[in-house]
């Protein structure tokens, strides 16, 4: 057993210089970062066209922020183009305006084309509205923006799904209050 320590330190030490020059080739250096970085991207890659549209959504001129049936915008909506223009670090000048729909439109079944007719003049008076509106808002700031016209879908919950899962869930609730948890009391039962 006589120099068996300094055998084995000297072994040890000499493996780890010698491995130490293969260190990078038997263990990853990167670990634990390069995998969550791979993680990460694979989350933001799959929020990434939800919060697209949420931005359009946000930066849509909708037809309540008109006056029914006319081009002139409601404090509402002017409020909301002027929020939008004044987005920071710098707006986004794309804007989004809902197409007219009924009962700002009347459609009349015997005419279709004066219903597609109504509703391209009222949508191309309200693009109008909003870039002179957008213009005196940000004057002298050189800002361009663009309208587009898009036919989204109704944000939020319809009240008919919403009232059928508040009934189910109470009918489907059990229980009964006694007239001692009612009347708050202490003690126990009898």
């Amino acid at each position: 057993m006589k120099g068996f320590i300094a055998k084995t330190v000297t072994t040890v030490g000499l493996s780890g210089a010698v491995l130490g020059c293969y260190y990078r080739d038997i263990v990853d250096p990167c670990y634990p970062q390069r995998y969550e970085y791979a993680a990460r991207m694979e989350v933001n890659q799959a929020l990434a066209p939800q919060v697209r549209n949420g931005h359009i959504l946000e930066q849509t001129v909708w037809n309540y922020e008109f006056e029914p049936g006319t081009p002139r915008l409601t404090p509402g909506g002017m409020d909301h183009l002027a929020y939008l223009a004044r987005r920071r670090p710098a707006p986004d000048t794309a804007i989004y305006l809902q197409i007219a729909q009924p009962p700002d439109i009347i459609f009349d079944p015997k005419a279709p084309d004066k219903f597609a007719e109504a509703r391209a003049k009222l949508d191309n008076e309200r693009i109008q509205s909003i870039q002179s509106y957008l213009a005196a808002e940000t004057s002298g700031r050189n800002l361009t923006f663009n309208v587009v016209m898009h036919d989204p879908g109704e944000v939020g919950i319809s009240a008919i799904p919403l009232q059928r899962s508040i009934v189910g869930m109470q009918a489907a609730s059990q229980g009964v209050l006694t007239r001692q948890s009612v009347g708050g009391g202490g003690g126990g039962g009898r």
